[in-house]
C-alpha cells in the first residue's frame, strides 16, 4: 500500500528534471529554504502550490504526493486474510472500525471494495444483534451498488451483482434478487469454448487446452452445487433428493472432489445426513455425519484448491484466483460444529452413542488436542 510521501517525490522529480532548489523555488515563487524544508519533510507546500508543482514536473497531484487510491492485488489478498483472522480473535466492532477506515481511504479501488463485500458477507453473522447484522448487510449492498455504478470492469460488476443478490436473500428481499438477476434463466453462452477456439485459430494450442480445462472445472463445480440445491429443495421428496445425492456422490468420486474442493464434500455429507435424518433413516444419517467429521478433521485444512492428473493445467488459473478460505480456520471449525452437528435437524440423534462419539471427535479437533 502506498502512503503519502511528498518529500521524497519532490526530491526525485527535481533531480530527474535536473534543476536546483533555487530554480524550483524561483518557479514556484517561494524561498530556497521553503523548498529545502519540503524535501526534508520539515514542512509541506501550501495546498495552493500543489497544482503548480504537479504541472512543473508533468505529473498528477496524486503522483506528486506519492499516493495511489489503488491497492495491489497481492496486498488485497494479504489484507483480506489478515482481517478474516482478526474477526476470529478480536472484538467484532474493532475490526469493522478498521475496515471502514480502509474503505474510505481506498473508495475508488474497486477490486478491494469487492473483497470487503466478500469479507462482510462471510462474517456478518458474527455481529452481536440482528439489527447489527442487517445494518452490515445493507452496507455491503451499498458497496455492491457502488462497484456496479462506478467500476469499468465488467467482471467485477458481475460479481458485485451476485454478492448483492446473496445479501438480499439473507435480508429476505426476494423481489430485489429477481430484479438483480432476472426471473428466467437464459441459455448459457460458452464463453470459455469461444475463447479456447480463438486461441486455437491463433496457433496457441497450450492456452486453448488450459481454457477448456478451466471451463470444464467450473461447469463441474456448478453442476455439483446444482445437485446440492436440488437436495435442499426436495427434502420432502426423498426419491428426488436421494437421486440428486447419488448423482452428486458419483461426481465427487469421478472428479476426486476431496482433492479438488473438500468443502464440496463436507456439504454433500451434511446435506445427505440431513436428508436421511428427516426421513428417519438415523443409521445412515449418523454414517454420513461420521464421514463429514472425518473429512473435516483429516482432509480439509489448510484449505486450498488444487488441480489433479486430469485438471493438470488449471493451477496457474487457480493461483491467480482468490482460492483461500473465506474465513479464518478457527471460525470455519466453529461453524462446522455449530451449523451442522448442532443443527436442530439432528436433535433426534442426540442420545445416540455413535453420534456423541462423532461430536466429541469434532470438539477435540476444534480444541486442537
Amino acid at each position: 500500500m502506498k502512503e503519502i510521501n511528498l518529500a521524497s517525490v519532490i526530491v526525485a522529480k527535481r533531480r530527474k528534471k535536473g534543476v536546483t532548489q533555487d530554480e524550483l523555488a524561483a518557479y514556484i515563487g517561494v524561498s530556497k529554504a521553503s523548498v529545502s524544508k519540503w524535501e526534508t519533510g520539515q514542512s509541506y507546500p501550501d495546498i495552493t502550490f500543489l497544482p503548480q508543482l504537479a504541472a512543473y514536473f508533468n505529473i498528477s497531484i496524486d503522483e506528486l504526493m506519492g499516493y495511489s487510491p489503488q491497492m495491489e492485488r497481492t496486498d488485497i489478498a494479504k489484507l483480506y486474510n489478515r482481517l478474516a483472522s482478526d474477526f476470529a480473535t478480536l472484538p467484532f466492532e474493532k475490526v469493522i472500525e478498521e475496515c471502514t477506515a480502509i474503505i474510505k481511504k481506498y473508495y475508488a479501488c474497486f477490486p478491494l471494495l469487492l473483497q470487503f463485500v466478500r469479507l462482510y458477507t462471510n462474517h456478518f453473522m458474527l455481529a452481536g444483534t440482528l439489527e447489527r447484522k442487517e445494518a452490515l448487510l445493507n452496507e455491503t449492498v451499498m458497496l455492491c451498488e457502488r462497484i456496479q455504478a462506478e467500476s469499468n470492469d465488467v467482471q467485477l460488476s458481475k460479481e458485485a451483482v451476485t454478492y448483492q443478490a446473496i445479501c438480499c436473500l439473507t435480508l429476505k428481499k426476494p423481489k430485489r434478487v429477481l430484479e438483480l438477476l432476472g426471473e428466467e434463466i437464459r441459455p448459457m453462452i460458452p464463453e470459455g469454448l469461444l475463447i479456447s477456439q480463438a486461441h486455437q485459430m491463433m496457433g496457441d494450442f497450450g492456452k486453448a487446452k488450459e481454457i477448456l480445462q478451466i471451463e470444464l472445472y467450473q461447469y463441474t463445480m456448478a453442476t455439483f452445487h446444482g445437485l446440492l440445491n436440488v437436495m435442499k429443495t426436495n427434502m420432502d421428496n426423498l426419491e428426488k433428493a436421494e437421486d440428486a445425492f447419488l448423482r452428486a456422490t458419483d461426481i465427487a468420486r469421478a472428479f476426486h472432489m476431496k482433492r479438488l474442493n473438500p468443502n464440496n464434500v463436507i456439504l454433500l455429507y451434511a446435506l445427505g445426513a440431513h436428508m436421511h435424518c428427516a426421513n428417519n433413516f438415523h443409521e445412515k444419517a449418523i454414517e454420513l455425519l461420521g464421514k463429514y467429521v472425518d473429512t473435516c478433521v483429516e482432509g480439509f485444512f489448510p484449505f486450498e484448491l488444487h488441480g489433479d492428473s486430469f485438471f493438470d493445467l488449471i493451477e496457474p488459473w487457480l493461483n491467480g484466483c482468490d482460492t483461500t478460505a473465506p474465513r479464518s480456520e478457527q471460525v470455519i471449525k466453529e461453524s462446522m460444529m455449530r451449523d451442522v452437528l448442532m443443527n436442530p435437524a439432528f436433535d433426534s440423534l442426540r442420545d445416540d452413542p455413535e453420534y456423541q462419539r462423532i461430536v466429541q471427535k469434532m470438539e477435540k479437533f476444534i480444541g486442537g488436542t
